[in-house]
């Protein structure tokens, strides 16, 4: 009997966990990403699933973080953005920093940042309350996915192959983003599909 009477609430607490694990699953390459919905600075809302036929990248965004502005301040992910464009492919930019927390965007400070940083992204998403950075399990800025036109994950990770803050990395580096593109529109697999991802948590709401 007092076995019985442990397992019973262990019993009960592993039901939870096992109901409760779909909604904590990581998104992984192969199977459909996490549909969302997300306001961009405008106010226009975009949904993943109205981008259906379409490659689509996310991108996590914080503007404080040194990893963020190597990227930006050398104009290499501008360059990334506008030939995503060029290419049909849609860019969301991505910023789930918290109100009170540094790279948290209002919609007049998104607008600026696009302005003063001369961004190409197709918009940049409010995501103040975490729910599409915790969808996609986005640990740190810049945190890249790309989207295939059939609604499946093709690539999650870093950026590139140089976990540097200097901007000087940038040349030379292996950009994953852009061969990942590259090979989804020649209808090939991509080859390095899941890559280690490096930059500033994000910083999601407590």
């Amino acid at each position: 009997m007092r076995v019985s009477s442990v397992m019973k609430p262990v019993a009960a607490v592993m039901l939870a966990l096992s109901l409760s694990g779909p909604a904590l699953a990581k998104p992984q390459v192969g199977a459909p990403a996490p549909d969302f919905a997300g306001v961009d600075a405008t106010g226009k809302t975009w949904k993943l699933s109205d981008l259906r036929g379409k490659i689509v990248v996310l991108e996590w965004t914080n503007e404080g973080c040194p990893y963020v502005q190597k990227h930006y301040k050398t104009g290499n992910m501008q360059a990334l953005q506008s030939a995503a464009a060029s290419a049909g492919v849609v860019w969301l930019t991505v910023a789930s920093s918290a109100e009170g927390t540094q790279g948290h965007f209002t919609p007049e400070t998104a607008k600026t940042f696009v302005q003063n940083s001369k961004a190409a992204a197709s918009a940049v998403l409010l995501d103040a309350s975490g729910a599409i950075g915790k969808a996609f399990a986005a640990e740190v800025t810049p945190h890249m996915y790309v989207i295939d036109p059939a609604g499946k994950l093709a690539f999650m990770g870093g950026i590139d192959d140089n976990p540097s803050s200097d901007p000087a990395t940038v040349k030379g580096a292996k950009n994953y983003v852009t061969a990942a593109l590259a090979e989804l529109k020649a209808g090939k697999p991509v080859s390095e599909a899941v890559t280690r991802p490096y930059g500033c948590t994000v910083k999601y709401k407590s």
